[in-house]
């Protein structure tokens, strides 16, 4: 614990303070490594004192669990990649996601260049956008109010928030759970049709050198086309375009889903 002698008015940064209660954040991931364990902000996660040993005792202290963030800006393009590059990839990402301005959109571990690209290209009716990044989640929260913003894990997002018409999968790698669990989650809470894109800009070589640097972040590899397809048949989905190049990785899929629930 840690304890913090702080004015009426705290002087935490601003994007933990003003934006903390826009935050969604899932509870305490035990069964996570512990680094990647991060506890909820929330009003229950602070302990307010009327007075203080060193300090005035009109001032109140407040305690909090010091939260343990990840440096997650590995996954962010390289400087192999020009400016036009990145935009041209994101842009074929974005555009696989058919999201139209009733679409209520879900992005798995974006980088904050992706989340501001899909927010100025295109409309919709939700965004939500999932990370383990509590401050990656203050940023975008600080620049789009109306965004959503979930601490934690893809399978533990609440219901709240489905169907989703468009989900991206920005680096899949990094998820803790195995494919199959995935789509299974993803089943319960697409709509009929929408469509799920796994992504990477810089593609399958990165990830694979990336898994080395950082094992205890990047747990997989990017699924090839024989071990997607067949994962993804299992729960209604299926594959609608599938690139694999050594600097680029795109793979969308449609859920086929009738009025019974089977394909």
């Amino acid at each position: 614990m840690i304890s913090l002698c702080l004015p009426p008015t705290p002087l935490l940064p601003k994007t933990l303070i003003s934006r903390h209660c826009s935050l969604s954040l899932s509870p305490l991931n035990s069964h996570l490594p512990k680094q990647l364990s991060y506890p909820p902000l929330s009003l229950s996660s602070f302990r307010f004192h009327s007075s203080c040993s060193s300090l005035d005792t009109s001032i109140p202290v407040i305690e909090f669990e010091e939260i343990v963030e990840q440096d997650w800006s590995f996954i962010d393009p390289n400087n192999e990649n020009t400016k036009q590059e990145i935009d041209h990839k994101t842009n074929l990402i974005t555009s696989a996601g058919g999201i139209g301005p009733n679409s209520r959109v879900l992005v798995s571990l974006g980088t904050e260049d992706f989340v501001d690209q899909l927010v100025s290209s295109s409309s919709f009716k939700l965004l939500l956008v999932v990370h383990y990044s509590l401050f990656l989640l203050a940023g975008i929260k600080e620049k789009y109010d109306s965004v959503k913003c979930w601490q934690g894990e893809l399978v533990e997002v609440p219901e709240k928030w489905a169907p989703f018409d468009t989900v991206f999968l920005c680096y899949l790698p990094a998820l803790n759970f195995s494919l199959d669990q995935i789509f299974g989650t993803l089943a319960g809470c697409c709509s009929p049709g929408a469509r799920v894109v796994i992504s990477y800009s810089q593609g399958r070589e990165i990830v694979e050198q990336q898994r080395q640097q950082h094992p205890d972040l990047v747990t997989s590899d990017l699924p090839d086309k024989f071990t997607l397809e067949k994962v993804a048949a299992d729960h209604s989905f299926q594959i609608t375009k599938f690139v694999d190049e050594p600097t680029f990785y795109l793979a969308v899929l449609k859920f086929r889903r009738d009025e019974n629930n089977t394909v």
